[in-house]
């Protein structure tokens, strides 16, 4: 990765050329904004080259390393093949990951870590999720799989022309009780959603997708981590590193809520986490070579 082919002026739209100044303007807004810290930001790129990218956007379903996620939970197709990518998806990946673009959020979120990509793409890159697909409400994995690495800061970019607010698929953000919904976004071309990962950060879109069949909702996601983080981003430290999804209150059998009170009992203990270390150190990074 970080060869860039592209220029960040072609990249960027005109109104975005200087990151540093639009991450200081905003800034106050990003860690004010409700439930928890994130803005939305429209025509960030350039529509030409954001096209281009459409363009290249493959069929996640036709690709064989592509992760098909087929449950109750989360009905979707990503993709983390970097190597594989269209030469264009590849440079603006590289773009993402640049340390232009780390320093702009660094300055938006005002993390006092420093911003590191993930060069593995752990649960990023490519997303689409088609006709009846769901993502139901979670957080996120609050650390890196094998890496020593906090989640810190999600990324999302909507590449959907002509998206209507019928078809739904709006990332909602929730309440950390999960009883309303304080955010919808719809999924439309050009708009970048930025938001901070702590165990509180309730997102998703939970309803079934109601595009046409010839249609999917696209998206390339980038997560940002940091060596390091406050304590209180965290519930516990002894629980699964796991997405954790939940029902919404008032809604029967909403999502499928795992619980594992026995091994969060021992996680507590230095002997399991030291096998877990090694598991992940050794077992886990093997397997994504």
């Amino acid at each position: 990765m970080d060869n860039l082919t592209i220029k960040h002026t072609d990249i960027l739209s005109e109104n975005f050329q200087n990151l540093t100044e639009i991450a200081l303007k905003e800034k106050k807004n990003y860690l004010n904004a409700k439930p928890f810290p994130n803005i939305v930001l429209n025509n960030f790129f350039k529509d030409s080259f954001l096209s281009t990218i459409l363009d290249e956007f493959p069929d996640l379903s036709k690709i064989n390393s592509s992760q098909k996620y087929q449950a109750k939970n989360e009905i979707k197709l990503s993709n983390k093949d970097y190597k594989k990518f269209p030469n264009t998806i590849k440079s603006f990946i590289d773009f993402l990951n640049s340390r232009v673009f780390l320093d702009f959020l660094q300055n938006l979120t005002s993390i006092k870590e420093k911003l590191v990509s993930d060069p593995h793409l752990e649960g990023g890159g490519l997303h689409e999720i088609k006709n009846g697909g769901v993502l139901k409400i979670h957080t996120d994995f609050n650390r890196h799989p094998f890496l020593d690495l906090d989640r810190r800061v999600n990324v999302l970019i909507y590449l959907n022309k002509s998206w209507k607010d019928s078809y739904g698929g709006h990332l909602e953000f929730w309440n950390q009780n999960m009883s309303s919904c304080e955010k919808k976004i719809l999924p439309l071309f050009n708009r970048i959603a930025i938001f901070s990962t702590t165990d509180f950060s309730n997102h998703g879109h939970p309803d079934p997708l109601n595009c046409p069949k010839d249609t999917s909702r696209k998206s390339i996601a980038l997560y940002y981590f940091s060596s390091g983080r406050p304590g209180e981003e965290v519930k516990q430290s002894h629980t699964k590193n796991r997405t954790n999804f939940k029902g919404r209150i008032g809604i029967k059998d909403d999502a499928d809520e795992k619980k594992e009170n026995f091994k969060n009992f021992l996680r507590k203990f230095k002997i399991y986490q030291l096998l877990k270390n090694i598991e992940k150190k050794y077992i886990r990074k093997g397997k994504d070579k």
